[in-house]
C-alpha cells in the first residue's frame, strides 16, 4: 500500500511570531491546541484551500533547532521505526501517542534530513464518489435563413373536367 505524505510541521522558537508571520503570508488561520503549562506549543493550520495538506506550527523541544517536517501516514509506525534502522537511519522520536489526537515518530534518514511517520486509518479510506461526467453543451445549430416567399400565380380555370362543364351548364 502506497504512503501518502499527510501533514506537515514548522518548528520554531518563537510559535507566536510565526503563527503571526504564516497566517499573514498566506492568510492561514492558525488555532493554537497547547500552551506552556502542558509543555506543547503548537498550533493546527488550516490553509483553507481544497487542495494539499493541512499541518501545524510547534515551539522546538528544549531549545531544539528550527526546521520543518513533513509526516507520512503508515499503518503501523513502529514496523516502520525498525526498517528505519534496519536501512541505515535513526529514530529521533520514538513511537508517541497523543491521546485523541495522533500517534507518531521522528526518524533521520541516512543524510540526517528529518521526517515524521504518522498512524493512518486501520480501515481502508473510503473511495471518492466518482466525478459527474460533464456532458458539453451542444452549440445551436445556425439559423437558418428563410427561403423567399413564392409568388402564387393563380390557376387558370380548367376547361375540361366536372367543375368546366357546371360553369358551361350555368351559362
Amino acid at each position: 500500500m502506497a504512503a501518502p505524505v499527510t501533514h506537515f510541521e514548522i518548528n520554531v522558537r518563537d510559535s507566536k511570531r510565526a503563527n503571526q508571520f504564516y497566517s499573514s503570508l498566506f492568510g492561514w488561520s492558525i488555532e493554537p491546541t497547547g500552551d506552556a503549562t502542558t509543555g506543547m506549543i503548537y498550533g493546527m493550520v488550516d490553509t483553507g484551500a481544497k487542495m494539499g495538506i493541512s499541518g501545524g506550527i510547534g515551539q522546538t523541544q528544549a531549545g531544539g533547532p528550527p526546521g520543518v517536517t513533513f509526516y507520512v501516514q503508515v499503518e503501523d509506525v513502529q514496523s516502520h521505526l525498525d526498517r528505519v534502522v534496519a536501512l541505515g537511519g535513526r529514530v529521533i522520536v520514538p513511537l508517541t501517542d497523543v491521546p485523541g489526537m495522533v500517534t507518531f515518530a521522528q526518524f533521520a534518514d541516512p543524510e540526517g534530513n528529518i521526517v515524521g511517520i504518522i498512524k493512518g486509518p486501520q480501515t481502508p479510506p473510503k473511495e471518492a464518489a466518482p466525478k459527474k461526467k460533464t456532458v458539453p453543451k451542444k452549440k445551436a445549430a445556425p439559423k437558418k435563413k428563410a427561403a423567399p416567399k413564392k409568388k402564387t400565380v393563380p390557376r387558370k380555370k380548367s376547361s375540361t373536367g366536372p367543375k368546366a362543364k357546371a360553369r358551361k351548364g350555368k351559362r
